[in-house]
């Protein structure tokens, strides 16, 4: 596990010079003890993966699928959706990112049979509940539960090797070259992570059927793609796009939202959206940049519009244009999804003004994309919804 010491302390450094609520303090406090000593445990366990399930070394990686595009675009319906192929795709479940290696994964599943078998599934009703309890408020922007699909990103929040661990530390400018991957990063660093990334997924595939691709969805990966066609040199790519006028105040809502609700500084929350105003630019532009002069990348884009409207037309278009096999399953899934679509409402809305930005200022960053696909430049520049 390639845990990056000189990151942790800067971190934890910048937090504790902070002058920080008593609640904020102890969370602080809690997160320097346990994050290293599970990083540490964690490490372990995959060593003894090695000794107990040698075969995961065999599992090949063949044809990933990567579904990237700005946070707020789309990313994790369309994951949602394809994750219905399961005898297609294998992806990490949101328990697997916080307990990596084979052992512990084993584990937990039999646990969980044991608990089924003997206790008539007590134990997973007390955590559902706990779930429905913790998670309401986050599921009303992001689907969220221990055991259904999250963002591959995580499994480098373990090792302090993400810029995600801002969602705990607002200190966006100090991790920017996290969030600019492929340009700011020396080779070896790059080679270093996704060279760990890529034996998690190895595992992975061994546990979940090695006929299988990976599947994977992360905003965050927008600024990787070069760096994953490295690693997974037959990977294959899906853009999720969504007009910036509503996706940018809609991530800088939900970051203000879970800085503010921990506490965190104020001064270093507003320099922290500036700088997340800053990558969302390139969240837009990166993937282009890199995938439209590569030819042999099999890609497509997904406007978020018609994946809403029109789920299943566009899953299969998605099926077609990476020359991926359409099951019976699969599309009697759509299908269902579909009747559901007609029913969908966009909720929340979120003011530009309200983070200093305006309509003409991302419409001027992000031209050629506006003209591409044809985004409305005559939105309300006041709100936009998410």
């Amino acid at each position: 596990m390639p845990f990056d010491f000189p990151l942790f302390f800067r971190m934890f450094r910048l937090a504790f010079a902070e002058n920080m609520s008593p609640r904020r303090r102890k969370v602080v406090w809690f997160l320097a003890i346990v994050w290293p000593l599970h990083a540490a445990v964690s490490a372990a366990c995959l060593l003894l993966d090695a000794v107990f399930f040698p075969g995961f070394r065999r599992a090949e990686i063949r044809e990933p699928v990567f579904i990237i595009g700005h946070s707020r675009s789309g990313t994790s319906l369309l994951h949602k959706l394809m994750c219905a192929d399961s005898e297609h795709f294998s992806w990490f479940m949101t328990y697997e990112l916080l307990l990596p290696s084979l052992v512990q994964i084993k584990l937990v599943r039999g646990l969980a049979r044991m608990d089924r078998r003997y206790l008539e599934g007590a134990v997973e009703r007390r955590v559902t509940a706990w779930e429905d309890r913790v998670f309401a408020k986050g599921r009303k922007m992001h689907p969220m539960s221990l055991t259904g699909p999250e963002e591959d990103e995580f499994t480098m929040a373990l090792p302090f090797c993400s810029a995600s661990v801002a969602m705990v530390f607002p200190y966006l400018r100090e991790l920017q070259p996290w969030n600019c991957f492929d340009r700011m990063l020396p080779e070896w660093k790059r080679r270093r992570i996704l060279g760990y990334y890529r034996e998690l997924v190895r595992r992975q595939l061994f546990l979940n059927g090695p006929e299988k691709d990976h599947l994977a969805k992360n905003p965050v990966f927008s600024d990787k793609v070069e760096s994953l066609l490295e690693t997974f040199p037959r990977a294959r790519f899906v853009v999720m796009v969504r007009n910036p006028l509503e996706t940018i105040p809609s991530i800088q809502k939900m970051m203000e939202r879970n800085w503010k609700a921990s506490d965190c500084d104020v001064q270093r929350v507003s320099d922290s959206l500036k700088v997340l105003f800053e990558n969302s630019i390139s969240a837009y532009r990166h993937p282009f940049a890199v995938l439209e002069r590569r030819s042999d990348v099999p890609w497509t884009v997904v406007r978020y519009e018609d994946l809403v409207e029109k789920p299943q037309a566009t899953v299969e278009g998605v099926y077609r244009d990476l020359g991926l096999p359409l099951t019976d399953s699969l599309q009697a899934s759509l299908a269902r999804e579909e009747e559901r679509s007609r029913e969908y409402r966009a909720e929340h809305l979120y003011s530009l003004k309200e983070y200093g930005l305006t309509g003409e200022e991302i419409r001027t960053e992000l031209s050629p994309l506006f003209e591409r696909f044809q985004w409305k430049e005559n939105a309300d520049d006041a709100s936009a919804h998410a």
